[in-house]
């Protein structure tokens, strides 16, 4: 047998075995819980982020890391990673808590943009991918919206 036959069927096997082993499964849903500033060592301002994991399949969500940025206008204020987190049992919820650092030059340039323009918005985007490993493909989540700075309570 042709060897690039033999892996093709191998290759073939391996996908549908994959298939086989959870066809029900359903992606977890990823919210942006809650976003605060903590004390922090230096110059450099610290935010604490929570995640909000729902997991609606009948086994255990074992999160192996979690990379994450927000931005503000276009600047990438905030990126970090994390591990070691709790397992979110099936059919349940678990909140994950984030420890993060801000930028400080991506911070420098935002505020010099900011101080030239007076809208009265801004817009944010909060993006975190979550290595579920094993088999499963990671969860890329992407949260958008506008901060309106004359009501800051009427956020989207």
């Amino acid at each position: 047998m042709n060897p690039a036959r033999l892996a093709l069927y191998v290759v073939t096997a391996m996908l549908c075995a994959c298939a086989a082993l959870s066809p029900d499964y359903e992606e977890p849903t990823v919210t942006l819980n809650s976003l605060r500033a903590i004390p922090s060592e230096g110059m450099v301002p610290a935010f604490e982020i929570g995640l909000r994991i729902i997991n609606p399949n009948s086994h255990a969500l074992n999160l192996e890391g979690i990379v994450y940025t927000i931005s503000l206008e276009g600047y990438e204020l905030v990126k970090g990673v994390g591990k070691d987190f709790p397992v979110i049992e099936g059919y349940s919820e678990g909140v994950v808590t984030l420890t993060a650092s801000a930028n400080l030059l991506a911070g420098i340039r935002f505020v010099g943009d900011m101080m030239q323009n007076n809208g009265e918005s801004l817009e944010y985007e909060f993006k975190a991918k979550l290595d579920l490993g094993g088999l499963y493909p990671s969860i890329k989540v992407i949260e958008t919206g506008l901060i309106n700075l004359n009501n800051p309570a009427s956020g989207n």
